[in-house]
């Protein structure tokens, strides 16, 4: 959904800048409580407005010298951001999380066969970031998607998307809903962390608990070669994510659909559905449809 033109409504009239209840980031706060000595983070920038923050470092990586792994980009408005399949992610300005890192995995030696888990640990240090600093439960689908519930029924209030970015690097990209009011979500079974109701909306500390959770986890994973089972990736992934235990549709390339049990995530992250053949069916990439509750 494009920002509500505040010409049109009713009320008084309102700059997209006076909000009160969405305030900007603290940039050099950020910077100063993530950039340091040691850090995976090395470079904190922050921007009114972008295209897309992902684009934005594919971009820088493209070009002539790269780009470095511990680069993140935040953007306070996105007018053309991209989930998976190229859908659209419009929100207005200041009303959630929207950045990008940039990864490096190979540097460390970790095989680009284990970098489809990049989306998935991304997932579990958001899931756990938001939780933390808002005081908010939140649930993972597999893939990318971040849950909460809104009225008892399970919505999703953030994407994760990650994409190869020149020789070696990966660019990992976030949105979140944070503040966006019930006017204002672009499809009905969207959600928001005000609307779960979280106990704090500030991004600031929103924006660190996750990225620090972030490092946390890649750091790990990166120090086990990319083994999820060995750094403990796995185990917590399967413990926050809703997909599993539930009967649900695979949609996958080729206009293809395969319909079972969601009953584990592998060693390469790919989701294992128990079929009514009998058979258990790996399926790496595609979209998710929940069928039936978990339980």
């Amino acid at each position: 959904m494009t920002p509500r033109d505040d010409s049109e409504s009713s009320g008084p009239r309102r700059s997209r800048w006076s909000d009160l209840d969405r305030p900007p980031l603290n940039a050099a706060a950020v910077r100063r409580a993530l950039v340091r000595e040691g850090s995976l983070w090395r470079q904190v920038d922050v921007v009114q407005r972008t295209g897309s923050t992902n684009s934005d470092l594919v971009a820088r990586a493209a070009a002539g010298g790269g780009l470095r792994e511990g680069v993140v980009l935040v953007a306070e408005e996105q007018s053309a951001a991209r989930g998976r399949l190229d859908r659209k992610w419009v929100a207005p300005a200041r009303s959630g999380l929207f950045f990008s890192v940039s990864l490096r995995p190979g540097d460390a030696g970790v095989p680009m066969e284990r970098w489809g888990w990049l989306p998935l640990l991304t997932g579990v240090a958001v899931a756990a970031g938001l939780a933390r600093a808002g005081g908010v439960d939140t649930a993972l689908k597999w893939p990318n998607d971040v849950l909460v519930t809104v009225g008892g029924e399970e919505r999703k209030a953030g994407g994760i998307l990650a994409e190869a970015a020149g020789d070696g690097g990966v660019v990992v990209g976030v949105g979140v809903n944070v503040s966006l009011r019930a006017d204002e979500l672009p499809v009905p079974t969207a959600g928001s962390l005000a609307l779960a109701g979280a106990v704090s909306t500030d991004r600031d500390p929103l924006l660190r608990a996750v990225l620090r959770g972030l490092e946390e986890w890649y750091g790990r994973w990166r120090a086990a070669g990319g083994d999820a089972g060995a750094c403990g990736l796995q185990e917590a992934y399967a413990a926050g994510c809703a997909t599993l235990g539930r009967r649900v549709r695979a949609e996958l390339p080729g206009d293809r659909a395969l319909v079972g049990e969601a009953v584990a995530v592998d060693g390469d992250g790919r989701l294992i559905l128990a079929t009514e053949a009998g058979v258990q069916e790996p399926v790496g990439a595609g979209d998710i449809v929940h069928l039936r509750a978990a339980g």
